[in-house]
Order: structure tokens, then C-alpha cells, then sequence
């Protein structure tokens, strides 16, 4: 089986999906089930995690069925976001944390200096870290040797549904990393997923393009079977791009010629 392993864990599914945005929590959970995902990503900041009496967003994740992966979205320092991410553990979420710290309210671009202040230090402290970064070569490979479990580059700015924006970018991270690469933010539908993975991404998280979208349940659905496609079609190896054309059928032994 074609299992994608990150520190410890080991998974199936390569989508990775979050909670917000959704019309409605039944929709969510919905969403969820058609994605087939097994990670799905929820905002420690969004958890009612002082009285476990009340109603939270927790109670429409199965845990039987889905590993949380709590994030630090929200988060414009890195002791904010440090902070953040031991809550998150504290209350018992997970030691598992993606990893933000943004750097500008208006773009959401991250603060690379930040998150790889904050990555050391959640390294050191336990932490399996996957930091959402630019699509930066030079910043992924300095997040991977401060400690990041996997980097997760973004394709475009969060919740803009552009698409990948520099896919040479990503080839080139993917081509230097030892650890896995997942592709984070701007995912718009799925022929953007299915080109993250066909660039050699190792999954993609993904929640606006899913909880956004007019029908959700369906285009929950089209995800997991873009990811599924994009990572046979990598592995299958594509035919080189040539300036002419080529004939699909040989000419050799053609009557006339």
C-alpha cells in the first residue's frame, strides 16, 4: 500500500481537511466522510477547551476515525503561536501541531522568521511540527533542519482558491526534501490537488475549497479522487513536453511509405 509516514504515524489518505467554514457542523461531518481523510485540522483557538460541558466544535470529530491536527492559526508571533501549541497539547489535543504564524493580516502571508523561531523551539520541546511556509526552497529546508516533521508549502494565498501559483517552486522543494511535503493553502478545485500532487507533493491540506464550495459533501469527494489521480499519475511518470508534435502511431511499415 502507498502509505504516506510522517514521524511515527503512518496514512492512507494523503488529503488533509479542516473545520472551518461550513454551512453547518452536519455538513462538516458529511464533508469529512466523503473526503476519506484521516488528518483533519482544527484551530486550537476555535476549541472550547476550558469546559468540555459545552458544546464544541470536537463533538462532530470522530477521534475513532480521524487524528486530530491542532493549528495555531491566528497566531502573529512565535511565542503566541508556542503558546498556542502547548494549550492545544495541555488540553490533551495532540503533540501534533500545524504550525502558523502569520505576518500580515491583510495577505496571511506567514512570518518565516517567526515560524522557524517557534519550530526549534516546539522541536526541542516534543512537538511532531508541519509549519504552513512560503513556497520558499531555502525556508523549507531551514524549517526541516530546525525539526519540522514535514513542510507544508503553500500554493497560494490562504482561502484564495488561485491554485498553485509557482509550481517549479514546488518541484524544487520536493526534490531537496527528506521529509514529507504537503501543499497548504490556495487550493481552489480539484485539478489544483491533482497538480500539487503531480509535481510530487506528498498530500495537501486543503478547507476553504471544500467547506466553500456550492455543493461541499460533492466537492469533498472530487478531492480525495484528485489526490488519488495526481499521485498515480506522478508515479506513473508523465511523457516529456516537446515543442512538436509527435504521431501516437508508428510510421514505420505503413502502407506507401
Amino acid at each position: 500500500m502507498d502509505l504516506l509516514q510522517i514521524a511515527e504515524r503512518s496514512f492512507s489518505s494523503r488529503l488533509f481537511v479542516g473545520t472551518g467554514k461550513y454551512p453547518s457542523p452536519s455538513v462538516m461531518v458529511q464533508a469529512h466522510a466523503a473526503s476519506g481523510a484521516e488528518v483533519v485540522t482544527v484551530a486550537v483557538r476555535r476549541v472550547n477547551i476550558s469546559d468540555r460541558s459545552k458544546e464544541s466544535l470536537l463533538d462532530y470529530i470522530d477521534t475513532s476515525k480521524y487524528m486530530l491536527l491542532p493549528n495555531t492559526a491566528g497566531c502573529y508571533t512565535a511565542d503566541e503561536a508556542v503558546r498556542t501549541a502547548r494549550l492545544g497539547r495541555e488540553a490533551g489535543l495532540s503533540n501534533w501541531v500545524k504550525l502558523e504564524v502569520i505576518g500580515d493580516e491583510k495577505t496571511l502571508l506567514p512570518d518565516n522568521v517567526a515560524l522557524l523561531e517557534a519550530t526549534r523551539t516546539l522541536a526541542r520541546e516534543g512537538f511532531v511540527v508541519l509549519p504552513y511556509t512560503s513556497d520558499d526552497p531555502v525556508i523549507c529546508r531551514k524549517l526541516e533542519e530546525a525539526g519540522a516533521a514535514a513542510v507544508m508549502p503553500l500554493g497560494a494565498p490562504i482561502g484564495s482558491g488561485l491554485g498553485i501559483q509557482n509550481a517549479n517552486n514546488i518541484r524544487i522543494i520536493k526534490d531537496s526534501a527528506r521529509v514529507p511535503v504537503i501543499v497548504d493553502a490556495g487550493v481552489g478545485t480539484a485539478s489544483d490537488a491533482a497538480l500539487a500532487m503531480e509535481l510530487g507533493a506528498d498530500g495537501v491540506l486543503m478547507n476553504t475549497a471544500i467547506a466553500g464550495a456550492q455543493h461541499p459533501v460533492a466537492m469533498a469527494e472530487a478531492m480525495k479522487l484528485a489526490v488519488q489521480a495526481g499521485r498515480l499519475a506522478f508515479q506513473s511518470g508523465r511523457i516529456p513536453r516537446r515543442m512538436y508534435a509527435t504521431a501516437s502511431s508508428p510510421v514505420e511499415g505503413m502502407v506507401g511509405r
